[in-house]
This record gives structure tokens, C-alpha cells and sequence, in this order.
């Protein structure tokens, strides 16, 4: 089985390190090729105005100088010579990408980009506490992804699904299972941010603030917030069937 391995936090971040001794517990056959920097909120958007810069840092590594998409399309179309891998992996995530974060996300974005060729594609993500950016409990996804992967891919993933995947921020003792969820939905999540530079010009900082809430039942939030691992099935269609024959009356 030859695995794609795609991330958004860049070449260097120590979740591409994560993914890639999770991946190899899978098979032998692996290629990495990953955002030459962080590309992280960048969502589903491809370069259509820069170049993309490719270089091979090592074997099977390469560096892309583009998003998470143009990675996967780099992969595919240039690395690979148009020879699909049987599974994309995109992550592990530094951070949770739960409810309208999959929106944003450059991490759920490698995976669509492969659910769109074709691929049965997998997103991961590790949570973390306040504050806790650097003390990334790691060992959560590294322990549970590998048997967790095995029995996706044996169930199967139907064209057009990605699963996405997020771990609680617990130690690998404390998760308490496994729950497939739907997507949730917070309240207000962003904010900007007003600052001055040092000739008092305004910039401003697009920001996450952190909202107290009670997650819907059966969500993903709901299990992250009960220390268990979260397996979301998101489709490419975004079609409103339920709605379509309301407005079909109303408009034509």
C-alpha cells in the first residue's frame, strides 16, 4: 500500500513527524510531501497566481512552496507521475479541527483534495490544552491511529467521504474510546484584533477566542470534551437536498 503523507503546519512540524511513525505501523511505502512553510487556516485554496517551488529535503520528503491542496496536486500529478497512492493521510494537526474549523482548515484540505482524485483520504488532528502549545500530548494519536486506520480502511471509505479525525488533549491513558460524531457548531469563535505599529499606524490580527458552551450531543466536540476520539465522516457535497424542494417551488 503506498500512503501519501500531507500536512498544513509545514515540512518541519513535529505532527508531519507523528504522521509519518503512524503511517509506516501501515506500510513501507511511504511518501511525504508537505507545505515548504505553515499554511495553517489556508482551507481548500490552490495557487493559481505563484509558482510552486518543489525540492526533495530527503528521500521520499519533499518541500512544496504552496498549500496543502497544491501539495496533494504536486504529489499526485509531478511526484508520483500520475499514479494515485492507495490512501492519503493529512496531519497529525497541532490542534483540534472540530465544527467550522473544518471549513478553515488546511489539514481537512489535503484530505479533500485527495477524496476529489479519487483517494480514500484520512484527516488527523491532535488537541491540546490552554497554553499548551509546545506540550502537544502526542502520544494520544501515535497510540490510537494505527489500529484506529486499519479498521477505517477495512470498513471502507466511499468516493466522495473523508474521515476526519481528532484526538482529545489527554494522555494516551485517559482516552476513554472512540465516538463517531457529526459536525459540530460553536458560537462566535474569531476576533480581530486592533494594534499599533511603531509609528502608531493600525494593523489588525485575526484571532480565535475560546468559548465556554455545551457541545450538542453525538458532535465532535461532545467527544473531544469527554476525552475520546472523534471520527467524523464530511462529504464533498454540500448540497441541501432537504432544501432544494422548497426552493424549486418558490422559484420556478
Amino acid at each position: 500500500m503506498k500512503i501519501l503523507i500531507t500536512n498544513d503546519d509545514g515540512i518541519h512540524a513535529p505532527g508531519l513527524v507523528v504522521m509519518e511513525a503512524i503511517a509506516r505501523q501501515l506500510s513501507e511505502d511511504v511518501v511525504i510531501v508537505a507545505p515548504e512553510a505553515d499554511q495553517s487556516g489556508v482551507a481548500h485554496s490552490l495557487s493559481l497566481n505563484d509558482p510552486l517551488r518543489l525540492r526533495e529535503i530527503a528521500p521520499n520528503h519533499f518541500a512544496v512552496k504552496g498549500t496543502p491542496t497544491d501539495c496533494v496536486i504536486m504529489a499526485v500529478h509531478k511526484i508520483l507521475d500520475n499514479v494515485k497512492p492507495d490512501l492519503v493521510l493529512s496531519g497529525v494537526n497541532r490542534g483540534h479541527n472540530v465544527a467550522e474549523d473544518v471549513t478553515y482548515s488546511g489539514t481537512v484540505a489535503g484530505a479533500m483534495e485527495g477524496t476529489i482524485l479519487g483517494i480514500p483520504s484520512i484527516a488527523l488532528s491532535q488537541s491540546y490544552g490552554p497554553g499548551a502549545h509546545n506540550n502537544v500530548p502526542w502520544e494520544s494519536a501515535q497510540t490510537f491511529a494505527p489500529d484506529l486506520l486499519r479498521k477505517i480502511l477495512k470498513t471502507g471509505i466511499a468516493p466522495g467521504i473523508l474521515i476526519n479525525i481528532n484526538f482529545p488533549r489527554c494522555s494516551a491513558a485517559e482516552v476513554k474510546g472512540v465516538s463517531v460524531t457529526s459536525q459540530g457548531r460553536r458560537d462566535t469563535l474569531l476576533r480581530v484584533e486592533e494594534r499599533a505599529d511603531g509609528r502608531r499606524n493600525p494593523y489588525y490580527w485575526i484571532g480565535f477566542q475560546r468559548v465556554q458552551g455545551t457541545p450538542g450531543d453525538g458532535t465532535d466536540l461532545a467527544a473531544l470534551a469527554d476525552n475520546r476520539i472523534s471520527v467524523t465522516p464530511l462529504r464533498l457535497d454540500l448540497t441541501d437536498h432537504a432544501s432544494m424542494d422548497r426552493y424549486a417551488k418558490a422559484i420556478t
